[in-house]
């Protein structure tokens, strides 16, 4: 699908020449070189948000702009209605209306007629604008800590972030992925400062006075608007070491750590390089580590930014995999998601996929077979279990001709034709979905086909990218997803539509429930395996399908075809049943074991049955196989797969053969230590289902002790050694399952408590060359499970004195970490976090007072980023259980006004995910205020971040649901509107007599501003048009949308002007007399909402003149002229006051805000005066007007 252009940009320059700490506040210029790619452009339109523009120059001529952001508030009108399906129509058309990929932006730029007769030549135009950020919400993100010191000092700094293509937030550019071209970047900061950005440095030049330096960047690889960053602040510089091109930027005095991190850096690159057979493609990396960051990875051109807190020292161990894992997959992103782009946000998936995909190879290499199983596993529960709650992920959404029929995702609540109404953890899910489905292909074609194709696309892109001046050859820089399929029947010769179809085109995931019966008789295995595929989320499967049978003579695979209805398979098999026989019995991995087959089935052959063992189709599988077949699939078979779900079937049964094998499994040094973990939390489940038969000391503690403990006196633990990662995993875990343990009274039993406060007592890590404070932060953990409901005894109010003794040893050792923490504090706080959750579970089990004050405290700003969640999260669970309508307004408050985005973002994600109540419940928290709140936060309060705004509507989706939420009173207004059956209906709460006329206002049309119409070519004549909305005249209420333009006011109506400028319109109903009022501004939204989902305006053209269907198309409803705008004799009869008014340039979706003048008397006083910033989305800065 190729984007139609009316222009191409080959080049653009950004120069940010001052920046402003204490102001937070940037003023610098853009300069964008512009080829018409038509005859007859005469307007150009940009992405800007947020900026103030001072003048616009094309080829150094004045030129004339409106700057225009539907998506500062989404819906200006009908107060009453909070619903939010209204809602998400309402904001994907807002931001359709400003999307670049369609042509459209926020800021319009009318080229000068005199250069018309040059843009027709198609000459290229050199677009020059002004423009300064002050204190911005979005886009860019100041940090300036509050303590003494210079700003340098002080660490100080400012970078770029955001959600996709948000680059508009910090200077104007066509903010789309699939616009390339190259840059020249110029930054002017303080001589203490060091300015990182895309591309090579070409120079730093000095002011005269030394006090302030430029930075000057070029790009030459073009490169979309959206990939473009830039960080500014006191920043230590290292070269990596063992590749010079590679440069790494972090805070004051963090050098020593970053030197750690990043010493890794370079076998990522290598491993890239060679699967790929392709270099690196642009000629240096830098990595910037900042404070406060937006996102832990955030990849650009050539560079990327990342969160300050992945930095460690080489004493941390459980932090080091996590880091580098987000090193590789910035890399990964550079190659797929930066240097190659995507034509259009339904390609979005190849680029992620592939990113996902090759990052997963290097985990392989890097971690091992078992870690990468596991990952695969964990991503692919984690999408099954969203499908299925949610009803689907889409990969390759295909948008028909814009009707809502063709929404790909009626069953979500919120609109996937863009990402920014996407919500964040659909987002995230669509990801983890792209790189799944990329290995289903690879499964299918062989990973040396899939690692061809990419290399294909590379090198196209490459030679592109070369091309310098021939911009038409940059599409191959793009990626779309019919050219990534193209490639792979190339290269491969295999047709993978059917796959595509399936995984890409439709989304759901697999549901198959299996079981079996052994028939001994023909020496069959006969498979039943059904499918749900009417439940939401899911989708039938027909296809191939593999099942692997252990036998005593081995492992074979069988590959059976799900076919539209049958269910049941018949399997051969290759051993007869010998129970006798002693005989090694051969593994899937050729491996030849011993095994106690006494508890098998007599009769059958079969040890354990395995469905889709290489996880090649996105499902859901429940299979029913006897206790002892998981049993032996848990010690024998070798894939960690494998392991984990036999471990998750044996909580079902807990008999002491399972406790034997769970054991057995945690005493076995070669087994991974992830299944270890696994094994300790279900042997905890089993034995307090066995606690009235379980014999010997609580489950894992003779394991713990052996292992750990000293030889003479058990209940001391040796000093800590980590230098064996396996065991120190099991040494953290261990306690903590343990904890879990209860007795027949449903207590921790006393001796499991004694021996974790026995752990924390005997801790010693002097001669430890690795930290432990994430083992300490374990076994504050591991208190908190301990901890059970307390008794009350008559109502006695809780005090320390009467505390029961063991939650008082508890309560005491909390504390004494708690201050310890103040003195010395762990590295990420990780100990506080733990101290914090263990106090909440104190509070929700009743041994000390339900109180927030000490989480709100350490939720503050200031705190450490993770001691902040944790406490906030401890907030929202207070809110959650206390029903405190004083704490969620603290919350709420707290995302309109942290400083952290990273921070409001998790409140509103916490409150989504734990919810103070939800739509079906009756809660004294739901109330019309709250309603009102959460509406204006998501509808302007959150217009500069789209991931807090599409967080807003996901809580408001789970406290309200999708319609009118059930605490607000019945809509007064008479007209309703129901989206579902695409009708207008007259309120039944009121039914006005017939007949009814209020008394009739003079007809005066001078008193009226008129209505110039705003045309594509001819600018000199006028068009006055009404449109109607036809409603049941005999029932008395009539409204014309535009009543006040020269024509009488309906009976019953009264215009009337108020303070602020607006125009009211009062309608009478006579039954009750009572005047109900209409703001104006909102039966102008309200009619262009509705004439576009009902179809029900009929307009007029315009008189005197049939209009060409090329203005039609322009501007369907009329608009009022703006100064500059039209040719001279119009604009001098109308300069003497504006219209401001908000437009949506979409084929008939228009809103706009008119404000009439009502008096002539007013009329001779002066002009309206309106605030003059562009974020209040109203200015009009065109050299015509007057500051």
């Amino acid at each position: 699908m190729r984007i139609l252009r009316l222009r191409a940009t080959t080049h653009q320059v950004v120069c940010i020449n001052n920046i402003n700490f204490q102001r937070k506040s940037v003023v610098g210029y853009v300069e964008l070189t512009i080829f018409p790619t038509v005859a007859n452009l005469n307007r150009i339109k940009l992405n800007s948000k947020q900026c103030r523009i001072y003048r616009v120059r094309v080829n150094d001529l004045e030129a004339a702009f409106i700057y225009n952001d539907p998506t500062l508030e989404v819906c200006h009108h009908e107060s009453k209605q909070r619903n939010l399906n209204y809602f998400s129509n309402a904001y994907a058309a807002a931001v359709s209306a400003v999307d670049p990929d369609a042509g459209n932006g926020e800021l319009c730029i009318k080229v000068p007629s005199e250069l018309w007769k040059h843009v027709d030549e198609l000459k290229v135009l050199k677009v020059h604008i002004n423009f300064s950020l002050d204190q911005p919400k979005g886009g860019l993100h100041f940090v300036v800590p509050n303590v003494e010191g210079s700003l340098a000092e002080r660490g100080a700094h400012v970078f770029s972030c955001g959600y996709q293509n948000s680059t508009r937030f910090w200077f104007p550019c066509v903010d789309s992925y699939s616009e390339l071209c190259t840059w020249k970047l110029e930054y002017t900061v303080d001589a203490t400062m060091v300015a990182v950005s895309n591309g090579d440095l070409v120079e730093t030049v000095y002011t005269h006075d030394m006090r302030k330096k430029t930075f000057h960047y070029m790009l030459t690889i073009p490169t979309a608007a959206s990939n473009i960053s830039l960080a500014i602040g006191p920043f230590e510089i290292l070269v990596d070491p063992y590749m010079h091109e590679v440069t790494h930027f972090c805070l004051p005095q963090l050098l020593p750590l970053l030197k750690h991190t990043t010493s890794y850096l370079h076998e990522v690159f290598e491993f890239y390089e060679e699967i790929l057979t392709c270099r690196y493609p642009y000629s240096c990396f830098k990595t910037v580590f900042v404070d406060e960051a937006y996102v832990e990875v955030a990849a650009y051109a050539s560079m990327s930014i990342f969160s300050t807190n992945l930095l460690h020292s080489a004493m941390i161990i459980d932090e080091t995999p996590l880091t580098r894992r987000c090193l590789a997959q910035a890399l990964a992103q550079q190659f797929f998601g930066c240097f190659i782009s995507r034509m259009s946000w339904s390609d979005e998936w190849v680029l992620k996929g592939i990113s996902g995909y090759i990052y997963g190879l290097w985990m392989k290499k890097t971690f091992g077979v078992n870690e990468y199983r596991h990952w695969i596993k964990e991503e692919l529960d984690k999408i099954v279990v969203y499908e299925l709650k949610t009803g689907g992920v889409l990969l390759h959404p295909i948008f028909g001709g814009g009707k809502d029929k063709d929404n790909p995702a009626s069953h979500l609540h919120f609109s996937i034709k863009h990402p920014h109404t996407l919500s964040w953890e659909y987002y995230t899910m669509f990801q983890c979905k792209a790189h799944l489905v990329m290995r289903l292909i690879e499964n299918r074609i062989s990973m040396e086909f899939m690692l061809q194709v990419f290399n294909k696309l590379l090198s196209l892109a490459s030679t592109a990218s070369s091309q310098k001046f021939q911009s038409h050859m940059w599409s191959q820089m793009l990626v779309s997803t019919s050219g990534f399929l193209k490639s792979i029947s190339n290269v491969s010769g295999k047709d993978i539509q059917p796959l595509i179809k399936q995984w890409v085109d439709q989304s759901g995931v697999v549901k198959f429930y299996g079981s079996f019966a052994f028939n001994r008789k023909r020496n069959v295995l006969e498979l039943e395996i059904k499918q749900d595929y009417t439940s939401p989320g899911t989708q039938k499967y027909v296809g191939p399908l593999k099942v692997t049978v252990q036998e005593l003579d081995g492992s074979f695979n069988h590959t059976l075809q799900i076919e539209e209805n049958s269910l049941k398979h018949d399997i051969p098999c290759h051993s007869k049943s010998r129970r006798n026989k002693k005989k090694k019995i051969p593994l899937m991995n050729g491996e030849e074991v011993d095994m106690d087959l006494s508890a098998m089935d007599a009769d059958s052959p079969l040890l354990w049955i395995r469905i889709d063992p290489d996880m090649s189709v996105l499902r859901k599988v429940e299979f029913e196989q006897a206790d002892f077949m998981w049993q032996y699939q848990l010690r024998y078979e070798r894939d960690v797969v494998a392991q984990e779900e036999s471990i998750l079937a044996l909580q079902k049964f807990p008999t002491p053969a399972s406790r034997l094998a769970l054991t057995d499994i945690l005493e076995q040094e070669q087994c991974f230590y992830r299944v270890r973990i696994m094994a300790c939390f279900c042997l905890a489940k089993i034995a307090n289902f066995m606690v009235s038969t379980w014999t010997g000391p609580p489950a894992m503690k003779s394991l713990f002790t052996r292992m750990f403990c000293c030889k003479s006196c058990p209940n001391i633990v040796k000093t800590n050694n980590f230098m064996n990662y396996q065991s120190y995993f099991l040494q953290k875990t261990m306690p903590v399952a343990m904890a879990l343990l209860r007795d027949v009274h449903n207590l921790c039993p006393k001796e499991v408590l004694t021996f974790i406060l026995d752990l924390i007592k005997y801790n010693d890590n002097r001669k430890n060359k690795f930290s432990d404070n994430y083992y300490r932060a374990e076994l504050i953990d591991a208190l908190a499970n301990s901890v059970t409901p307390a008794v009350s005894v008559n109502n006695e109010a809780r005090t320390l004195d009467n505390l029961n003794p063991d939650v008082r040893l508890i309560l005491e050792e909390i504390t004494r970490f708690l201050n310890m923490e103040k003195l010395l504090p762990s590295y990420r706080h990780t100990i506080t976090v733990s101290c914090l959750n263990a106090i909440r579970i104190l509070q929700k089990n009743g041994h000390v007072p339900s109180d927030p004050a000490v989480f709100k405290s350490y939720a503050e700003y200031g705190h450490f980023v993770d001691i902040r969640i944790a406490a906030l999260e401890a907030v929202v669970d207070y809110t959650k259980v206390d029903r405190s309508y004083e704490e969620l307004q603290w919350l709420l408050n707290m995302v309109q006004n942290d400083p952290v985005p990273y921070v409001r973002h998790k409140i509103l994600n916490m409150l989504t995910k734990n919810p103070p109540f939800t739509k079906n419940m009756e809660s004294p928290l739901c109330n019309e205020a709250l309603v009102d709140q959460l509406w204006k936060l998501m509808n302007s309060g959150t217009s500069h971040d789209w991931r807090l705004r599409c967080g807003a509507v996901d809580l408001y989706f789970t406290l309200f649901g999708l319609s009118r939420p059930s605490c607000l009173p019945l809509p007064e207004l008479g007209l309703v509107l129901n989206l579902k059956e695409k009708k207008a209906v007259l309120n039944p709460t009121i039914i006005p007599e017939a007949g009814a006329s209020g008394p009739e206002p003079p007809n005066n049309p001078n008193n009226l501003g008129q209505i110039v119409g705003f045309q594509s070519t001819d600018d000199d004549h006028i068009a006055k048009e009404a449109a109607v909305i036809p409603l049941p005249h005999q029932q008395g209420l009539k409204r014309k949308a535009d009543t006040p333009l020269g024509s009488p006011l309906e009976p019953g109506q009264i215009l009337e002007k108020n303070e602020d400028s607006k125009v009211k319109l009062k309608i009478r109903f006579s039954n009750s007399q009572e005047e109900e009022e209409i703001d104006m501004d909102t039966v102008h939204d309200s009619q262009a909402f509705i004439y576009h989902h009902l179809n029900m305006l009929e307009r007029p053209s315009t008189p005197g003149k049939e209009q060409s269907s090329q203005e039609l198309s322009m501007l369907p409803i009329p608009v009022p002229t703006l100064p500059g705008f039209t040719k001279e004799s119009s604009s001098s009869k109308h300069s003497d006051h504006h219209h401001h008014h908000k437009k949506k340039k979409k084929k008939h979706k228009h809103k706009h805000k008119h404000k009439h003048k009502h008096d002539t008397k007013e009329k001779e006083k002066e002009p309206f005066t309106f605030s003059n910033s562009p974020a209040s989305g109203r200015s009009i800065r065109s050299p015509s007007l007057s500051d």
